[in-house]
């Protein structure tokens, strides 16, 4: 099965995106057809900063290799140097109706954010997703429950395209983890994870630990002291077990146990101890993996990529009677 997935280079990675994302691409790299993509056209549809992107595209490539992405295993690249997806992109919104895409909950929360300043690609980013999805034939999409909505609107450009111009597109299917699939913010624990919203209620996973250590030990809990796992009733402690048990591979009842009857400072000594270990191995990469190296492994992954882009695009070209 072919699998798809790829993130915004839109500033430092956090560990909200690492376990509901590419934790759980490294494990799906062993057994499918993988193809992990830096996905640059999206992060262009809200307001960015024109000399820091190339610094963020290098940030996120650095993050798939250091969290075990394979090139020799999966396919890596950067979204624009695959010209294929824009184009699938127009083909897909010449049937996609303008209203479908304004319900859409990104386009509803950023559009009142941004207000007039909103431009046409915010409203169109779902339709370039389905393309980057469907541009493969993809089976698998690894995603966040916040994505799933755009997942399910891949399925649907597919059944449209395929109703109106005959069978091209395979219907994707949305990949989530049992848990992680949404880390909430330190800050706030009932809104997810997002430097955005709050830089101080993340941790990046190129955080110095002194950084970790800071912003670990004045994450928000909840009133009383057990160590109990309740998103509603305790959803601050909730989101730190959460944490606590994918980095440690220890499952929340085990930690329930091991933390009973001792307070949230020192299950946040305990936590912060962990992320300190377990995020060494990127800081590390973020100095092994040269600009070179990445740019040659980016290279290779997009000429790949357009070997595969490339009949899909043909095929659809012929379906609408374009060549």
């Amino acid at each position: 099965m072919k699998v798809f997935s790829g993130i915004r280079p839109t500033g430092e990675i956090h560990i909200g995106n690492y376990l509901g994302a590419i934790k759980q691409w490294i494990a799906l790299q062993q057994k499918h057809e993988c193809i992990f993509c830096i996905v640059d056209w999206h992060a262009i549809t809200t307001p960015y900063n024109t000399k820091k992107i190339q610094k963020y595209i290098q940030e996120v490539a650095v993050t798939y290799l250091a969290a075990g992405v394979n090139p020799k295993k999966s396919i890596l690249f950067v979204q624009s140097q695959v010209k294929e997806h824009v184009e699938l992109a127009w083909l897909l919104g010449t049937i996609m109706p303008v209203g479908e895409l304004s319900r859409m909950t990104q386009y509803k929360e950023k559009s009142q954010t941004l207000k007039e300043s909103v431009g046409a690609g915010l409203l169109n980013y779902p339709i370039l997703m389905a393309a980057d999805i469907l541009l493969y034939q993809t089976d698998i999409v690894p995603v966040g429950r916040d994505q799933v909505q755009h997942v399910e609107l891949s399925k649907e450009a597919a059944r449209r395209f395929n109703q109106k111009f005959g069978k091209t597109f395979k219907f994707p299917e949305a990949y989530i983890p049992e848990i992680g699939a949404k880390i909430m913010s330190l800050q706030n624990p009932v809104k997810k994870m997002s430097k955005t919203d709050n830089p101080k209620g993340c941790i990046g996973l190129f955080d110095r630990p002194e950084i970790i250590q800071e912003r670990m030990m004045a994450a928000v809990t909840d009133p009383g002291k057990e160590i109990k796992y309740d998103p509603n009733r305790k959803p601050g402690i909730s989101n730190l077990l959460t944490i606590y048990s994918l980095f440690s591979k220890e499952s929340i009842k085990s930690l329930e146990k091991q933390f009973q009857n001792k307070g949230y400072a020192e299950f946040k000594k305990s936590l912060t101890e962990l992320l300190i270990r377990s995020l060494e191995p990127f800081r590390k990469a973020e100095k092994e993996f040269s600009k070179e190296k990445i740019k040659r492994i980016l290279n290779s992954g997009a000429e790949k990529a357009r070997k595969i882009a490339q009949p899909t695009i043909i095929q659809a070209r012929k379906k609408m009677g374009l060549s």
